[in-house]
């Protein structure tokens, strides 16, 4: 399954730029996704767009680094637009801690081309082409995510005392397990796995 990307025009580009900055960036996902990061090449990307030429995709992004961050950046905000959805309307940070969790877990399941992406780009942040700033910001981002979250609830008094870039960590860690359990065997019951991790860091974090 390819992933659907709507962008919205930016700014100098008309609608028909958009909708073709889309289209590849669409194709790139589901290239990465299929035969991963080293094998996605400009000549793949053409034939998976149904694009007359490589150069199209030179004309949008420029080179290689300026696809992959259109990629990353827009695999990004569509992970952040489905954690707002499921945790959107509420101030509470132990609730915020459970819907990121829950919904971390969910995306799993629910976007498995996106966290292939995300996981291929991080991989293979040696590329000397690609996007040199992907593989610091994403091996930090998640954990720095979850040390602010934490961070303000324990000044805001709903979390008790530990070490917020400790616990961030750990958090991410168990995170990051639940992905390579899931892979290891796609028939498990995620949402439960969620609920238990969400249940065993409520614990962990609560204010005594």
């Amino acid at each position: 399954m390819q992933v659907q990307v709507d962008l919205q025009p930016e700014l100098g580009l008309s609608v028909t730029e958009a909708a073709r900055r889309a289209q590849i960036i669409s194709a790139t996902i589901a290239a990465i996704a299929e035969s991963g990061y080293r094998k996605t090449t400009f000549a793949r990307i053409k034939e998976r767009a149904g694009l007359s030429s490589t150069r199209i995709i030179g004309y949008h992004f420029g080179s290689k680094a300026g696809l992959v961050q259109a990629v990353v950046s827009t695999v990004l905000d569509m992970k952040g637009k489905f954690l707002e959805e499921r945790a959107a309307g509420t101030a509470d940070r132990a609730v915020m801690l459970r819907a990121h969790i829950e919904t971390e877990v969910a995306f799993l399941r629910d976007c498995p081309e996106c966290v292939r992406v995300l996981r291929e780009v991080a991989a293979n942040a040696d590329d000397p082409d690609g996007w040199s700033v992907a593989g610091p910001m994403l091996k930090d981002l998640q954990a720095g995510q979850l040390e602010r979250l934490l961070s303000q609830g324990q000044r805001e008094g709903a979390f008790g005392e530990f070490v917020p870039s400790v616990m961030a960590r750990t958090i991410a860690h168990a995170i990051e397990g639940a992905a390579e359990a899931y892979a290891a065997d796609p028939s498990m019951d995620l949402d439960r796995y969620a609920s238990e991790l969400a249940d065993l860091f409520e614990r962990a974090t609560a204010a005594r």
